[in-house]
C-alpha cells in the first residue's frame, strides 16, 4: 500500500489537519496508518509531544508511536529550520530522519508523512523538503488555500515537483480561511485545467478547523480516499 508525503503551498495552508483528518479516515476504513513529522519547529507543549502539530496527528490515528520515531527533529524556535538551526548553532541531521522514517514504514500499513512550511523551506543552506520528498521516494498531495494568490502558489509548487521528478498525486484545496472569495470557487477547475493534476477534493470552511473530530466527516465526504488506499 502506498505511502505520502503531505505538502503546502505554504505556511499556514492547514497541512497538520488534512494530514491527521486523513490519517483518521482511513484508520476507519481497516487500514494501519501512522504519520510522521520529520522536522518541526515552535514553542515546546507541557505536556506530551514537543510539536502540537506532532499530538494532532499521533490523536488523530490513534498511534502510539515513540515521539522521536514521528517527529526525529524537534527545535524549540518558531522559525523555519534552517533559521531555527543557526539560531541553536545546532547541525541539521538529515540522517535521522530517514532512518526513522524506514523503521515507520516496516511498523505500519501505510505512512502519512507531513513536511514544514512549503516544498521550497531551506532545512539547511542547500537542502530543502523538496529533497527529503525526492529521497524518500514518494507521491505527495499538494495542499493548497482557497484565498486570492492561490493559482500562482499552487503552480509553483508543482513546477518544483516536475523539477524534482517528484509525483503528484493530486490537490486539496483547504477552504479552512474565512477570507476565502467567491471569486476563487473556480480554482479547482482552473488548477486541474492547467496542470492536468487531479483534485482530490476541496474540504469545506469550518469554524474551529483545528478540531479534527469535526473534520473527518467533511473529509470522508468531499475527499477521494479510495484513490489513496487503491
Amino acid at each position: 500500500m502506498k505511502s505520502y508525503f503531505i505538502t503546502g503551498t505554504d505556511t499556514g495552508v492547514g497541512k497538520t489537519v488534512i494530514t491527521a483528518s486523513l490519517a483518521a479516515c482511513i484508520k476507519k476504513l481497516g487500514i494501519d496508518v501512522g504519520v510522521m513529522k520529520p522536522i518541526a519547529t515552535g514553542i515546546p507543549q507541557k505536556s506530551g509531544f514537543k510539536s502540537s502539530d506532532v499530538s494532532i496527528l499521533c490523536n488523530a490515528c490513534g498511534v502510539d508511536d515513540s515521539e522521536d520515531l514521528v517527529n526525529p527533529i524537534f527545535m524549540p524556535v518558531p522559525a523555519s529550520p534552517y533559521d531555527a538551526s543557526k539560531m541553536l548553532n545546532i547541525a541539521f541531521d538529515k540522517e535521522l530522519i530517514f532512518e526513522k522514517f524506514e523503521e515507520l514504514k516496516q511498523k505500519h500499513q501505510m505512512l502519512l508523512v507531513e513536511g514544514i512550511g512549503g516544498i521550497m523551506t531551506p532545512l539547511s543552506h542547500d537542502y530543502f523538503v523538496a529533497d527529503v520528498i525526492k529521497q524518500m521516494n514518494l507521491e505527495t498531495i499538494i495542499v493548497t488555500r482557497s484565498t486570492l494568490g492561490t493559482l500562482n502558489h499552487t503552480m509553483m509548487t508543482v513546477n518544483t515537483c516536475y523539477e524534482y521528478e517528484i509525483p503528484i498525486k493530486g490537490i486539496v484545496i483547504n477552504n479552512y480561511d474565512e477570507k476565502g472569495s467567491p471569486v476563487e470557487q473556480n480554482s479547482p477547475s482552473t488548477i486541474h485545467e492547467i496542470t492536468k493534476i487531479p483534485i482530490l477534493g476541496a474540504v469545506p470552511f469550518v469554524k474551529g478547523y483545528q478540531n479534527i473530530d469535526s473534520l473527518i466527516p467533511l473529509v470522508e465526504k468531499n475527499i477521494d480516499l479510495q484513490s489513496l488506499i487503491s
